[in-house]
């Protein structure tokens, strides 16, 4: 079981088409993140809000590229995103419960959209 607090990043790689960003741990774990979700699951207030109840349902997001990768000390980074979106700070430890939970996390977002009416595209 991955221990995500401690966490460290060996390498983050983004795919030559922008869609995907490759996180690799020290601990030899590794996971390709679709810039989509790391989009619509970003953990800005603009998108998680102040509390679970205020998160935000982002759709349309399906053609969405990371445009920026910039260091935040040594524990995170921000993504810029070419829909204008770069207020998340994605830490290490987040990055590491996404890649780890990333089917159920597609899996609810998927249904979100769908409760709502609302399409990938």
């Amino acid at each position: 079981m991955a221990d995500h607090k401690t966490a460290w990043p060996k390498e983050l790689r983004v795919s030559p088409d922008r869609k995907m960003l490759t996180v690799s741990f020290t601990d030899g774990r590794s996971y390709a993140i679709e810039a989509e979700l790391l989009r619509v699951r970003s953990p800005s207030a603009e998108v998680q809000g102040h509390s679970p109840a205020q998160r935000i349902t982002v759709g349309g997001k399906s053609a969405v590229t990371i445009t920026k990768v910039l260091a935040v000390g040594n524990y995170a980074v921000r993504l810029s995103f070419d829909d204008g979106h770069d207020t998340g700070i994605f830490t290490w430890a987040f990055l590491s419960e996404l890649g780890t939970e990333k089917d159920a996390r597609w899996a609810e977002y998927i249904a979100e959209l769908a409760d709502k009416g609302m399409s990938r595209t």
